[in-house]
């Protein structure tokens, strides 16, 4: 047997050494340190059967049902009421308003109340060197973990997120954590579980660092007056204007927004047809967040319905 052979059978997960190597160079981590954490990670079949059946592979009136419920719009509102005055400082100092903030983090859990059950070091163990389609990904968020845990004295072996890794009520994962989180309770710890402030401001923190606009809307309803032109894309970062998209045949009032405001066409699957919106900035903005539509059209609407329950 090669000593490659010998090697490759002593990782503890397939493409381990390299990894290893990898991060102890980019992060100036212990090599002993990093090993014995991937002793520790277990591969979990229920992680991958997760991953390739997420809820964003449902139609959208399938999807909707089970985010827009009257039990997540009146606990939303109840989670407005109890933190009034936080939530109103972290939408005065980061620009987003308060009824997006508490829509994300009651699609992500349910306003804190399940954050996830998967050992972190599990899911993105099993993810970066067992799913190949996304491997890269997941073992780098794998590597930011274990600099994050570092960085904020995190329990590395015990914290718990979803399949995916993502951590905390507002589900950040490790790369999201170090880049956006915030200290806003000021203690000298950004911690996304037991801080309400450190969580609601790194949410709205996300969504402002990538452009929020606080003085246009997100979505606008609209109707189709005739077929889209052949070949026309409407990419979710919007490349179109609202005066193009009139011209294309797409009705919709924008009220006082000027034609040259970037716009996208978003259509979603109806039980009996189709749905249209035109997508605006803080459309996109919020599928940084989560890439798919569906998600951040169930931000858009349950900010709605918990905004007007709220007034």
């Amino acid at each position: 047997m090669t000593t490659a052979a010998v090697v490759a059978s002593e990782e503890p997960h397939p493409g381990a050494a390299a990894f290893v190597d990898r991060v102890v160079a980019e992060y100036g981590l212990d090599p002993e340190h990093v090993q014995g954490v991937l002793a520790e990670a277990r591969y979990q079949q229920s992680i991958i059967d997760a991953i390739t059946r997420p809820a964003e592979s449902k139609p959208w009136h399938e999807y909707r049902k089970i985010f827009i419920t009257p039990t997540r719009i009146s606990s939303g509102v109840e989670f407005w009421r109890a933190n009034a005055d936080l939530l109103g400082q972290v939408s005065d100092r980061f620009g987003v308003p308060v009824e997006v903030v508490v829509a994300i983090v009651g699609v992500e859990t349910s306003y804190g109340l399940n954050t996830g059950s998967y050992r972190v070091i599990d899911a993105l163990a099993t993810l970066g060197f067992y799913y190949p389609k996304r491997g890269a990904f997941f073992a780098d968020e794998l590597g930011q973990f274990l600099r994050l845990a570092e960085e904020e004295a995190l329990p590395l072996t015990e914290v718990r997120g979803s399949y995916a890794g993502a951590m905390g009520v507002g589900q950040f994962i490790p790369s999201s954590y170090r880049a956006y989180a915030v200290d806003m309770d000021e203690t000298g710890k950004r911690d996304l579980w037991r801080s309400l402030p450190d969580a609601m401001g790194s949410v709205a923190n996300y969504l402002a660092t990538h452009g929020w606009r606080d003085d246009e809307p997100i979505a606008l309803p609209a109707d189709l007056s005739v077929d889209l032109p052949e070949g026309a894309d409407f990419p979710l970062k919007p490349e179109h204007t609202l005066a193009e998209l009139a011209e294309m045949g797409v009705e919709f009032d924008a009220g006082e927004l000027p034609g040259d405001t970037e716009a996208t066409l978003i259509e979603l699957e109806q039980a009996d047809g189709r749905d249209y919106w035109v997508g605006l900035n803080n459309f996109y903005v919020i599928t940084r967040y989560n890439r798919s539509p569906l998600y951040a059209m169930a931000v858009t609407q349950l900010a709605k319905e918990i905004r007007e329950q709220r007034q």
